[in-house]
Parts: C-alpha cells; sequence; structure tokens
C-alpha cells in the first residue's frame, strides 16, 4: 500500500474513533438543550429542535448547584495544592535522598497499590471521627494530601535529574531546601503538571468519599448534589444531562488546555 492510500485509512480509522468516543458527550450537551421531555421520543432526536436553557437555569436557581460548584472548585483547588506539595517531596526524597530503608518503604508503598481504596474507608472514617474531622472539608482533605501513585510518578521522573547537578550545587554551598526550590523543581514542571491535572480530576469527580464524610448539604460537591437530584427529579433526563455538562465541563477544559504538558509527564517519567 502506498504512502497516501495509507495515511488516509489510517486517519480515517482514527477519525472514526475519534467521533466514537466524542459522542456520549455529544449527545449529553443535545439532551441538555432540549425541551423536556423531548429525549425520550421514539426515534429520540440527535439535536434540539427548539434550543433552550431552560434546565441550567433551574439547577443555578433552585437546585443549589452553584454553591455545591464553589464547594466542588475549592475542594478541588485545597486537593491540588497540597497534593502536589507533598507528593512532590516524598517523590524526590525517593528518588534523590539517601536514608535508611529507602528501597524497602518505596517496595512496601509500590505492594500497597493492590489494596482497594474501599477496604480503608471505613477505618480511615473511624479515625477521622475521633480526630472530630467528620463533616468537615479537613477531613475530605486529608486522606488525598499524598498518593502512592503520585510518589511514584514524581519519583520516576526525578531520577532523571543528574546527581552531578544536585552535588555542584551543594559544593556552592546551596542547602537542600534550595536546590529544591531553585535547581529540581523548576526541572519537574511537566510532572508537577501531570500530578496537578490528575489531582484535580480525582477531587473534582470524587463522589463516594464525599458522600461519606459530609453530612451537611451545604457542604456538598456537584457529585453528591447531582446524585440526590436524581432521586428527585428521575425522569427529568434533560435536567440530569445538564447538571452532568456543568459537571465534565470544567475538567475537560482543564485537559485539553493542559495536554500538552500532561503528556510530556506522562511520557518523560515512563521513559526515565
Amino acid at each position: 500500500m502506498s504512502t497516501k492510500p495509507k495515511a488516509i485509512l489510517i486517519n480515517g480509522l482514527l477519525t472514526t474513533a475519534a467521533l466514537t468516543a466524542a459522542f456520549p458527550l455529544l449527545w449529553m450537551l443535545s439532551v441538555s438543550l432540549m425541551p423536556a421531555g423531548a429525549s425520550t421520543q421514539l426515534p429520540p432526536p440527535l439535536v434540539p429542535s427548539e434550543p433552550t436553557l431552560t434546565h441550567y437555569q433551574h439547577l443555578f436557581s433552585q437546585g443549589g448547584l452553584t454553591r455545591a460548584f464553589g464547594n466542588s472548585l475549592l475542594l478541588a483547588t485545597l486537593a491540588t495544592l497540597l497534593s502536589v506539595a507533598f507528593n512532590t517531596l516524598a517523590g524526590y526524597a525517593f528518588a534523590k535522598l539517601r536514608f535508611r530503608g529507602r528501597e524497602r518503604l518505596f517496595a512496601l508503598l509500590l505492594g500497597a497499590l493492590v489494596i482497594p481504596g474501599q477496604v480503608g474507608m471505613l477505618p480511615l472514617f473511624l479515625m477521622l471521627k475521633q480526630m472530630g474531622l467528620v463533616n468537615t472539608w479537613a477531613g475530605v482533605l486529608l486522606p488525598g494530601l499524598a498518593s502512592i501513585f503520585g510518589i511514584f510518578l514524581v519519583r520516576q521522573y526525578a531520577r532523571g535529574i543528574p546527581d552531578e547537578l544536585l552535588e555542584a550545587a551543594r559544593m556552592d554551598g546551596a542547602g537542600e531546601a534550595r536546590i529544591f526550590l531553585t535547581v529540581v523543581l523548576p526541572l519537574l514542571k511537566p510532572v508537577l503538571v501531570t500530578l496537578a491535572v490528575f489531582a484535580f480530576l480525582g477531587s473534582w469527580n470524587d463522589f463516594m468519599w464525599p458522600l461519606i464524610v459530609l453530612t451537611d448539604g451545604d457542604l456538598h460537591t456537584l457529585p453528591v448534589l447531582l446524585a440526590a437530584l436524581s432521586r428527585e427529579h428521575v425522569q427529568d433526563v434533560e435536567l440530569m444531562m445538564a447538571g452532568a455538562v456543568i459537571t465534565v465541563l470544567p475538567v475537560l477544559l482543564l485537559f485539553l488546555a493542559l495536554q500538552r504538558y500532561y503528556m510530556q509527564g506522562l511520557l518523560m517519567g515512563a521513559v526515565k
């Protein structure tokens, strides 16, 4: 097969795969703009005959979505900042600092990856209850301060930093804190963006843990609020689709904006 037909075939297959993956998102957006009950018709319309923003207006005016959106944004931002800080420090320590039991401790952390997170929810909840952190945002944030995957990601990337560069900084009189801030952090920029995207997406989309910890409705996040609304408006498909669009759109835009750094951090970390 010559180069041009082969390229057309490959591009056609990739375009088909992309459209197939994007169709549920496009359908969700289309249904959210339809009048009430329009999506249940047979056959269901692909595009709204009379686009309307009524469902979005209802969610923000009566559904409490404004408060839940603010809660999710605040929690996701704090979780991202804290996760990046703790995971970066731990990952760099495992990669470049020498201390007793380093390799064994890291192997133990990797072994804990096979344990499902749901297994630790009950003991974690009981610990937070004894600390008085149930129904607080601190109780939501505390378990996500550091993750094994985040530590592993930063460690793999930081191992590619030349030891000679760090030794030269030490010989010039720089302390470990200054080396980390002025030498290491600029070199870790791609993996930090990748880690931040992971942390933000994980916190923004998290449903189970906020549902367990937060009992006050004023503290509920978007996923928890939408689950509660779905029980009250089980037949309002268009309304629920509007809520799903509001939940998905911020993280989708964030991923598209940081896609270049995200992919660079993943690929370079894997190679190193």
